[in-house]
């Protein structure tokens, strides 16, 4: 009774340690809600528009990128619609070569597609920008990523030459034009691909009726692990993998979401503790003829130490839950609209494989967290105010 009376003896220093609580907290679960969307982002990205949820090759296709171990088109087209969950999946044939032309020569990762099967799996005609998405109905077109085709000054219409190995070892050329140019999410991936129909490659590998690799795209993410087990059982000769496997950078990612999580949100409960110690301690001061008068009627120290570290938890237990609430309706209203960082940032979000468009999350078991560190936090910054209350003499204090 005596914490709660004092709280609003000043309810200006009251409402100001409170209003501390809540920004700490809206701040700290604000930014972690920012780190989880953009997480978030980068895994959707890495599944619906690189790597699919699973993938499988010939066990040996990936030592060295050589046509010769490839795998059979018809085997997979029957065997792909009965896997449970399966959305859609495309079978891509790949060769590594060289890209030339007037200007110079770059080394790149020829994908030979199925063009309305990549659609259906990466929504790939979205991401054409210039120009026209591969017709079926034309031979030897090709399709450039906006970063490569300003490095090598091509634009749609002109001609390249793609050279590589087939898969007699023997090196093979071919001259393609470029039907159209396309952007994606992740810039450094956009540089290095290139996109061909996959019939014009196996006609110049010389592996009709094969592909390299299969690229599936499940109805969700807690689907895979039922998925992959299925298609395992079925082809035990073949390398199958998840989208964590095939791009382990991601899954890096979310592997230390926890830690830094964790990082962030200490970093701005050290600055709310500060705020806290201030203002707690500039109480404290000012009530020193009050303490001593306790401390001379009979209260003893240990009654005065919880009578300050109490004035703060009820302050907290105040913040927490408006600050809470201030944060589900940002991150409600935000995760809709999202955070445009494309006029400031957007290139750079780009060149990392990340969307420049950020639609804040902040997962449930996070917010006890929050809850339980701000706590934490307005306690322990009660400590050594109300340490300093317990060096008061009395006598002196009254004086």
């Amino acid at each position: 009774m005596l914490s709660w009376r004092n709280l609003w003896r000043h309810p200006s220093r009251s409402l100001a340690i409170m209003a501390s609580v809540v920004l700490g907290t809206w701040a700290g679960a604000f930014i972690l809600s920012l780190y989880f969307g953009m997480a978030d982002g980068r895994v959707k990205i890495a599944i619906e528009q690189e790597v699919s949820h699973l993938q499988a090759h010939h066990p040996k296709f990936r030592d060295e990128y050589e046509a010769q171990w490839h795998i059979d088109i018809g085997r997979l087209d029957s065997l792909l619609p009965q896997m449970p969950s399966i959305k859609a999946w495309s079978l891509r044939s790949q060769a590594q070569g060289m890209l030339a032309n007037a200007s110079g020569s770059n080394g790149v990762q020829i994908n030979g597609i199925d063009e309305v099967a990549e659609d259906a799996v990466r929504g790939f005609r979205q991401m054409i920008i210039a120009g026209n998405y591969l017709d079926s109905t034309k031979r030897n077109q090709i399709l450039l990523g906006k970063k490569l085709s300003e490095k090598m000054k091509i634009t749609t219409g002109n001609k390249v030459v793609l050279t590589f190995q087939d898969a007699e070892q023997e090196i093979v050329s071919g001259a393609f034009r470029v039907a159209g140019l396309y952007e994606s999410p992740n810039a450094p991936l956009d540089e290095l691909n290139v996109y061909i129909r996959r019939d014009d490659l196996n006609v110049l590998l010389g592996t009709p009726g094969f592909c390299m690799e299969a690229a599936v795209l499940l109805t969700g993410e807690d689907k895979v692990a039922e998925s992959l087990a299925w298609w395992k059982l079925r082809s035990p000769d073949l390398l199958i993998e998840d989208w964590r496997a095939i791009s382990p950078e991601v899954a890096l990612v979310l592997s230390t979401l926890d830690f830094f999580s964790l990082i962030i949100l200490i970093i701005v409960l050290i600055a709310l503790a500060f705020g806290i110690i201030n203002t707690m301690l500039m109480a404290v001061l000012e009530r020193t003829r009050e303490i001593g008068m306790l401390m001379a009627i009979g209260m003893n120290r240990m009654r005065i130490f919880f009578m300050i570290v109490l004035e703060t938890l009820l302050l907290s237990l105040i913040g927490s839950p408006i600050g809470l609430l201030f944060v589900w309706i940002t991150v409600e209203w935000l995760g809709r609209t999202g955070i445009d960082l494309s006029g400031i940032a957007g290139n750079v979000m780009k060149d990392f494989g990340y969307a420049a468009v950020i639609y804040p999350v902040l997962p449930v078991e996070k917010v006890g967290q929050i809850i339980l560190l701000t706590i934490g936090t307005a306690l322990l910054s009660a400590v050594f105010p109300a340490m300093k209350a317990l060096r008061l003499r009395p006598a002196e204090a009254i004086r």
